[in-house]
């Protein structure tokens, strides 16, 4: 994953976390990588109408879809090739929408090169595809790219003003508004963000949701912390291992953001993966913003260190 807005992030060993899972995604979007999911039974009336370029290159540990309801407005965290957007279009019908949000260039354009395709299939086009990092859902790098094409920061006054746009539209139009959003999925995805960056995920997990609006989450946790000398590896960060999850911590993580209930929903009985002795097992989360839920902040305050809406 490239970084427009500001330095990319720097693991704990010195590489940067979000080039070492742009870099195995991209090769993934083009040959399958099995080793990058965990088995997924999904209902199979929904897959007919995909192609088997979108199915083969599904790199997932759950089916949050299960969660969806006809007419909902969804928004799918790390939506990769499309599958997960395009099962949600087939449940929420003609009146629902749903949005695909991802860094990877190859991925997206994967997803987006079927789009008419599997929309005439289902009978309707209700999804759309952005490009945007996860923990920051207020900025679409499609916009800011198209300005930098133009407009590029090469000096310290160019950069100052780009720095001024991508606030302004934070601000004036973000990517995805606050409270717009009935259900936010995500399929083994969350575990790829960088540690210091996780507050504000779920911040704005909770800021694009709608009073009573619910997260469905599947991810990758672990049964004790992981140690630095497995999150000091790319290979394993980029395999949903070093950037794992303590199970109680994610549970956590939710209800630090402001959710009200919070539910396991499903969970691996026997680990997908035992590393140095470490589990490493799917769950499935369902969390539910309170319906009186405090007060929204403005998006900024989502960006900083301790903010939370």
């Amino acid at each position: 994953m490239s970084e427009l807005s500001s330095i990319s992030l720097v693991g704990p060993a010195g590489f940067h976390v979000e080039d070492a899972v742009r870099d195995r995604y991209s090769s993934a979007s083009q040959k399958t990588e099995a080793c990058l999911c965990s088995a997924v039974e999904y209902d199979r009336q929904y897959l007919n109408v995909l192609p088997a370029e979108i199915l083969d290159r599904d790199y997932g540990c759950g089916d949050p879809t299960r969660d969806v309801r006809p007419g909902e407005t969804v928004l799918d965290l790390g939506s990769g090739g499309g599958k997960v957007c395009y099962i949600a279009s087939q449940i929420v019908g003609p009146q629902g929408r749903v949005i695909g949000v991802d860094m990877n260039d190859e991925m997206l354009r994967l997803a987006r090169q079927f789009q008419d395709e599997v929309g005439r299939r289902i009978g309707w086009h209700n999804v759309r595809f952005h490009k945007g990092r996860i923990q920051d859902l207020a900025l679409d790098l499609d916009r800011l790219e198209e300005r930098l094409q133009t407009q590029p920061a090469n000096s310290a006054a160019a950069w100052l003003e780009t720095q001024r746009f991508i606030d302004d539209v934070r601000q004036r139009e973000p990517m995805i508004a606050t409270g717009s959003v009935d259900v936010v999925l995500s399929n083994c995805v969350l575990n790829l963000v960088q540690p210091r960056d996780r507050h504000q995920l779920f911040c704005e997990l909770h800021r694009v949701l709608k009073p009573i609006g619910r997260a469905v989450i599947s991810d990758i946790v672990s049964n004790q912390p992981v140690p630095p000398q497995l999150r000091d590896d790319p290979q394993l960060w980029s395999g949903c291992i070093s950037g794992a999850f303590e199970e109680s911590e994610f549970l956590a993580a939710f209800r630090s953001a402001g959710f009200g209930e919070v539910e396991l929903v499903t969970r691996q009985t026997e680990p997908w993966q035992v590393v140095h002795e470490i589990e490493f097992r799917s769950v499935t989360v369902r969390a539910t913003k309170i319906a009186n839920g405090a007060v929204s902040l403005p998006i900024a305050a989502c960006c900083e260190p301790g903010g939370c809406c």
